[in-house]
């Protein structure tokens, strides 16, 4: 890989004066908002979050029409610096026809802010894909990635950058090449899409709130072109997400019509931020999946059937795909225990879900009753993805363990069997622990074999007496 990709759109969908494109950024920058409500809202921005962004989604229009919307994504990456180091740049390639994503063969990309060095280790990595090309026409005139280079170069100072232009792939082969350079944390993902094109201001305003619920609820499958343009690497990067255990949260959601546009033709821009589900519930959360959990079961009680949760409107911690337990307990005595080990569906409707299979389908137990109903209490736990423990014998498993801390899943010849954290309440140590486990799993306690896998977890626990 040799040469420069010089800057194609520099003086027409932002600056080409060096000091003239970082005040505009700045500005940009410093009035970032996010909104959940309307655009025309001015509501304040959210208290800032512990965790570090593994990636945003940002618009990719001329600087006077989605350059604010973008700076709401940029703002959430203020303290990377010096702690990113390369960027996997993403955004539809517009201009040629294309199958595949498509790598240019440069080794430097241009701004009037300077050169961004490609990231040639990572880019011969990608190529490794067959799905993955070198192709310099995709690029030379594609301003999809090119004006996010400068956000990144203002707010990361040194970095390198692996930029994509996405043709025609699935999400799942954007999902396969996103796995491939995950990475830790020196790697962030930035996905460039607008979303809906040429609507009126009304009916743009629908449909991107739309849109940004499905983004929102990583619904990937009911993306289209209609949508977002940049629909195919959106989809690759929730796919990711679900399978990662992240979250996607809305920042902003505007249109040209309220920054630089006429509202009879509008183009909808969001913005988005990839992050961690493990954040801090707040208390209206707790509250709201422990009614949730009620409101099942007291509907099983009633109707012998499940309750359909209502996705619209929820808080967005609410719809990330977390894995979750439900415990039971009335007169102090277990009742009932059900749940899952991966975030397959929403958070909200796992816990609905397990809370009735608790209630009525936990095979130790019959169906619960109305009275019983009016004493139950009611544990939510809320499990970490699950990390895969690497040990070389059975004393090398037991030293790994935390007591107190770990769940643990254990993997056996087509058996799986796991136990909460809170079982280290009722046993002596590890030992023990590891004891109970091989006999949830179906397994004698002394049985050891080389082909045992073992999962670990956390768990967050919530509960209340009804």
């Amino acid at each position: 890989m040799s040469g420069v990709r010089e800057p194609a759109v520099a003086g027409r969908f932002y600056p080409a004066n060096p000091d003239e494109l970082r005040a505009v950024i700045r500005g940009f920058l410093s009035a970032a908002r996010a909104t959940k409500t309307s655009p025309d809202s001015l509501m304040p921005s959210p208290e800032p979050r512990h965790t570090s962004p593994k990636g945003i989604i940002a618009p990719h229009a001329g600087y006077v029409y989605s350059g604010p919307i973008a700076g709401s994504a940029y703002a959430a990456l203020r303290g990377l610096r010096g702690r990113v180091r390369r960027v996997i740049l993403f955004g539809p390639a517009h201009f040629v026809p294309l199958r595949g994503i498509a790598i240019p063969t440069a080794d430097a990309f241009q701004t009037p802010l300077g050169l961004v060095p490609i990231d040639c280790e990572a880019a011969e990595r990608a190529l490794s894909l067959p799905f993955v090309v070198l192709n310099d026409a995709a690029h030379a005139r594609e301003h999809s990635l090119e004006v996010h280079v400068p956000f990144l170069q203002e707010l990361l100072g040194d970095f390198q950058v692996v930029p994509l232009a996405v043709g025609e792939v699935t999400a799942e082969e954007v999902s396969q090449l996103i796995e491939l350079l995950w990475g830790g944390e020196e790697t962030l993902f930035v996905v460039s899409s607008d979303l809906s094109h040429f609507h009126d201001y009304e009916t743009a305003v629908r449909v991107d709130t739309e849109t940004a619920r499905l983004i929102e609820s990583l619904r990937f499958q009911e993306l289209t072109g209609e949508r977002c343009c940049g629909f195919r690497p959106i989809g690759g990067m929730l796919e990711a997400a679900r399978r990662r255990g992240l979250r996607v949260r809305q920042l902003d959601l505007r249109n040209s019509g309220d920054t630089a546009g006429s509202r009879d033709r509008v183009v909808g821009y969001g913005a988005f931020v990839v992050e961690s589900a493990e954040d801090e519930l707040t208390g209206a959360d707790r509250r709201t999946l422990l009614d949730v959990a009620a409101k099942s079961i007291a509907y099983g009680v009633d109707t012998g059937r499940e309750l359909a949760i209502d996705l619209e409107n929820q808080p967005g911690r609410l719809l990330a795909r977390q894995a979750c337990f439900v415990t039971l307990h009335v007169g102090g005595k277990l009742r009932g225990c059900m749940g899952s080990l991966e975030g397959s569906e929403p958070l909200i409707a796992n816990v609905a879900r397990n809370a009735w299979l608790a209630a009525f389908r936990d095979p130790r137990f019959g169906k619960l009753t109305c009275d019983e109903f009016a004493n139950l209490e009611i544990h939510i736990s809320l499990l970490s993805p699950p990390e895969e423990l690497n040990f070389q014998s059975e004393a090398d498993l037991l030293s790994q363990m935390r007591p107190g801390v770990d769940g643990l899943t254990l993997i056996e010849g087509g058996r799986r069997g796991t136990l909460l954290p809170s079982v280290w309440r009722s046993v002596r140590d590890a030992h023990e622990f590891l004891a109970h486990l091989k006999k949830k799993t179906g397994l004698a306690p002394n049985y050891w074999s080389d082909t045992i896998r073992v999962e670990r977890y956390t768990a967050e626990s919530i509960g209340r007496d009804l």
